[in-house]
């Protein structure tokens, strides 16, 4: 078992999940201000819907992925690496979006999540389904992203839900570290560091994304000779090569390869590969200096340091 599979799935998981703590941390440090307590239970509640919810949604587009496999044994070549692509752009898209989103709302969150609760005690006999509802949203966004990325990588097997179930844990115990015993954590550098390497694994997708898109049309092309003219890129004649990606520019098989360690590492944190093709190195450069180029000029002029921390505690 390839448990260094887990290590993107864990980072992921951490990262969402402590900003889905932080909501659950300041519901229940305003309720018990207000001295609403009683609603605890409905907090708890949304959390586990939400983790179920999510686990559910995983396991529907895992399903998905296999069943397509299956409607046609011929065509699982294609269709299966074809869906992993399709589930590796949405999740590029949503991780990217909400990198960046969250890095330009954070200071504004502890306020938003403060005048919900507000207006959800204000609804008197619906307070309790208004607290469910926020907790149950801010859970399942966050989840949501990690399934997909599951998803994206369905050929790992059950790994990558190793590292989901450890990144919860450790997202929950920062949480409690943060508002029961009332721990100092400076959130704006973990956020801002865990927000790299969410930039380097999503970049790593887009090369892996990349390549199974290839396997596809590769698949394709050779099951049917009416589209193998989809290549427009083929060196049959060589031991590697492409369909899609165009000419091999990066091969390091025999120095750092990929299923060994530190290469193995590599690839599941960054995105490495030991063979690169000039179309994947130019998506991940190009990813680099768009997407990871905003996210950085997103925290340099970010708030104080000891401005963004989270000062609530329950009393």
């Amino acid at each position: 078992m390839n448990i260094s599979a887990a290590l993107p799935t864990f980072v992921i998981t951490l990262r969402e999940g402590v900003e889905a703590a932080l909501v659950v941390g300041i519901v229940l440090a305003m309720l018990a201000k207000a001295k609403q307590s009683r609603l605890n239970p409905w907090v708890y509640a949304g959390v586990g819907v939400g983790i179920a919810v999510s686990a559910l949604v995983g396991i529907f587009l895992a399903s998905i992925i296999q069943a397509a496999g299956l409607i046609n044994p011929e065509y699982a070549p294609i269709v299966k690496p074809a869906m992993e692509g399709i589930f590796s752009i949405i999740a590029i898209a949503m991780l990217s979006w909400m990198l960046i989103w969250m890095t330009q709302q954070a200071k504004f969150m502890k306020a938003e999540v403060e005048g919900a609760v507000q207006d959800a005690l204000q609804g008197d006999k619906n307070a309790g389904w208004g607290v469910f509802t926020l907790v149950l949203i801010a859970v399942v966004r966050e989840g949501f992203e990690t399934v997909l990325f599951i998803a994206s990588n369905f050929q790992e097997g059950f790994v990558p839900t190793i590292g989901a179930f450890a990144g919860i844990a450790v997202a929950a115990l920062i949480g409690t570290l943060i508002f029961k015993w009332s721990v100092k954590i400076n959130i704006r550098k973990f956020f801002q560091v865990m927000g790299i390497f969410l930039v380097l694994i999503v970049a790593g997708l887009v090369v892996g994304g990349l390549r199974k898109f290839d396997q596809a049309f590769a698949a394709l092309a050779l099951s049917d000779s009416t589209w193998e003219n989809i290549c427009f890129y083929n060196q049959s004649m060589q031991e590697i090569h492409s369909c899609i990606l165009g000419p091999i520019v990066w091969n390091a098989s025999n120095i750092l390869p990929d299923k060994k360690f530190p290469g193995v590492i590599l690839k599941v944190l960054f995105g490495y590969r030991e063979h690169l093709y000039l179309v994947q190195a130019i998506a991940y450069l190009s990813f680099l200096f768009s997407v990871g180029g905003l996210y950085l000029r997103s925290i340099v002029g970010s708030l104080p340091q000891n401005e963004n921390k989270i000062p609530v505690t329950q009393k």
